[in-house]
């Protein structure tokens, strides 16, 4: 499995970071300008370019924190824990989280460290990006494509906790399955978006439950 690792990053480029991200999960990467990473972080150009070289390094750098940060959540959600919460209600724990990770519905009281208020909703860069940048910047789609690899693994790990606990059956197989679950997933969010409402995520819900069924029947 391919970890998404970044440096202990220095206070100022975090916080470029972090107010670039809530720019560009509202905005998309071409539709935000340096001046407006600047102004929303409060620095001057000249400490952006010494952290990045370039927009294009700072649109890698903004991927690899998101992932390293969404991954740890997806581990958190899917991974066993104390209360001894079974595979397939992990799963579903992470389905129901997914309209707040992919639509940027902020926790009440979150901070917006500094940025302005307008950028404060924190949706997905997986959702916002792939398609706009894949033909834009080949480093950030690799970071985007080994990102969603590292999140379909993550899934067929649980999959394969559920065959372990008897929830699936051993013959099912849990990768093809993992890659159908979160597509359909990606996609809601994308109807999601242009429907503005969950409409989209009711049906996958409803789907994934009659797959999940399918597989163990």
């Amino acid at each position: 499995m391919h970890a998404v690792i970044t440096e202990q990053q220095p206070p100022v480029k975090h916080h470029i970071l972090r107010c670039g991200e809530r720019l560009v999960a509202a905005k998309g990467f071409v539709g935000v300008g340096l001046a407006e990473i600047l102004a929303a972080a409060g620095v001057p150009k000249g400490s952006f370019y010494h952290y990045f070289g370039s927009k294009e390094r700072f649109g890698e750098a903004l991927l690899a924190q998101y992932l390293e940060r969404y991954l740890a959540q997806l581990d958190a959600l899917l991974q066993p824990d104390d209360a001894g919460t079974p595979a397939r209600a992990r799963l579903m724990r992470y389905w129901s989280y997914w309209n707040v990770s992919q639509c940027g519905i902020a926790t009440a009281g979150a901070p917006a460290e500094g940025c302005a208020d307008e950028a404060a909703g924190a949706k997905c860069l997986i959702v916002k990006l792939s398609a706009e940048v894949a033909d834009m910047s080949e480093p950030m789609r690799l970071a985007l494509r080994r990102g969603t690899d590292d999140i379909v693994q993550r899934i067929d790990q649980c999959l394969r906790d559920c065959q372990t606990e008897g929830a699936l059956p051993a013959s099912a197989d849990t990768a093809a399955l993992a890659l159908t679950l979160y597509e359909l997933w990606l996609g809601a969010s994308l109807l999601a978006k242009l429907r503005r409402d969950g409409s989209a995520f009711d049906h996958a819900l409803h789907s994934t439950e009659q797959l999940l069924g399918a597989a163990a029947a």
